[in-house]
């Protein structure tokens, strides 16, 4: 039995996000708000913080802005994922889906936080929630998630390696 290419994306995502709460929740339930395991000495640790806005713990605005941004990430991974659909029904490459699937499960990682944790853990309503963070690196100061780094890989990758197929679909239109 051959899975198609969307399903084949589906799983991929659903992993990638299975394994970002999963380590989320692990870090929530076993480790002190603020607790630091070092895994390589100073180079590399476990810090559990909890991020309460955007990207490297910026903020945006208060509640409202909270909510705005809680709507624009749902917005923009609704998008995300009807174009993946979108173009895995067309000839394109794998590679342009897969760091898109990278980038989407990253965000609906962190939508989750936002969206459930306050209320799974009765801090917070819908959407209020924070986003739980626990790599720590020497050489990359902000305290960060696996849905983050998805969310980066993805991007990188897509950058370096896929930005043919980006720049050709300036020249379809």
């Amino acid at each position: 039995m051959k899975l198609s290419k969307g399903f084949r994306l589906f799983l991929l995502g659903f992993a990638l996000v299975a394994l970002d709460q999963l380590i989320k929740v692990l870090v929530k339930t076993n480790m002190s708000l603020g607790e630091v395991i070092p895994v390589f000495g100073d180079w590399f640790r476990l810090c559990y913080v909890e991020n309460e806005g955007m990207a490297f713990g910026m903020k945006f605005g208060g509640q409202i802005g909270k909510f705005l941004l809680s709507l624009f990430r749902i917005v923009l991974s609704a998008f995300l994922v009807w174009w993946i659909g979108k173009l895995s029904r067309q000839d394109s490459p794998a590679g342009v889906l897969v760091g898109l699937t990278f980038i989407t499960a990253g965000a609906i990682g962190n939508i989750i936080d936002c969206l459930f944790y306050g209320i799974i853990w009765d801090y917070a309503p819908f959407m209020f929630g924070r986003v739980v963070d626990m790599f720590s690196a020497t050489f990359f100061p902000p305290v960060f998630n696996f849905a983050d780094a998805c969310v980066t890989c993805g991007a990188f990758y897509l950058l370096i390696f896929q930005w043919k197929f980006f720049s050709s679909l300036d020249k379809k239109q």
